[in-house]
């Protein structure tokens, strides 16, 4: 599902953190009642290999992404008390010890499912037992969603389960987005915040090729 250009959906869920008290947040509306942009990275379980290196690298991030007014929340379908083992774990045991931000706990799987990011290859109705199967192992894929000020998608992405993400691109992208906000202008490939963006017409594209790519 595509949610590029509308309203994050409009849904509580539980979250956690290195403290171990659970919260209820609704991310549409912090973004819009702090007036700050999110950005929401899902990925597909505690305790595991590429994840927790992620999850470092947004931590290594923090001063940047606030920096830019953004807030910074990890979400995965595991529950509370896993999320807070695993903050709990050091780092040379694989955990995640050090994390300050905010954990989503989509344990009933009601965000991911509107999000339509869960590793189900097929459902199946079994017959015999009257029950809906499922293939595949039902965690989300590394999904990432920035939403901006008024709870609107500006940029999401699907990762595979092997793929790690880089978060100089998030920040980059949140430049670029923030750069439109104030300006009006808008900002061709490879752009990076203080680089020349261009106007949206013919003759803006014209003086940019006619500048940059001779």
């Amino acid at each position: 599902m595509a949610f590029v250009g509308k309203k994050f959906p409009n849904l509580s869920v539980d979250t956690t953190d290195k403290t171990g008290v659970t919260k209820k947040i609704n991310i549409l509306e912090k973004a819009q009642q702090e007036n700050k942009k999110v950005i929401l990275f899902w990925y597909p379980k505690d305790f595991t290999f590429v994840c927790p290196t992620e999850l470092h690298a947004f931590q290594t991030a923090m001063e940047e992404f606030e920096k830019r007014n953004t807030i910074v929340i990890g979400a995965s379908c595991d529950t509370p008390e896993v999320h807070f083992a695993w903050l709990n774990t050091p780092k040379n045991h694989g955990g995640i010890e050090g994390v300050t931000y905010p954990l989503v706990a989509d344990s009933n799987r009601n965000l991911a499912n509107q999000l339509g990011i869960l590793d189900i290859t097929n459902e199946r109705y079994d017959e015999e037992t009257g029950t809906v199967m499922v293939d595949g192992d039902n965690v989300t894929y590394r999904a990432t969603y920035l939403i901006d000020e008024e709870g609107t998608v500006f940029h999401e992405s699907v990762n595979h389960m092997p793929l790690g993400r880089n978060t100089s691109e998030f920040l980059r992208l949140i430049d670029a987005y923030t750069h439109v906000q104030k300006n009006g202008e808008v900002c061709p490939a490879n752009w990076q915040e203080g680089a020349t963006a261009m106007n949206a017409d013919r003759e803006g594209v014209a003086e940019y090729l006619s500048q940059h790519l001779n």
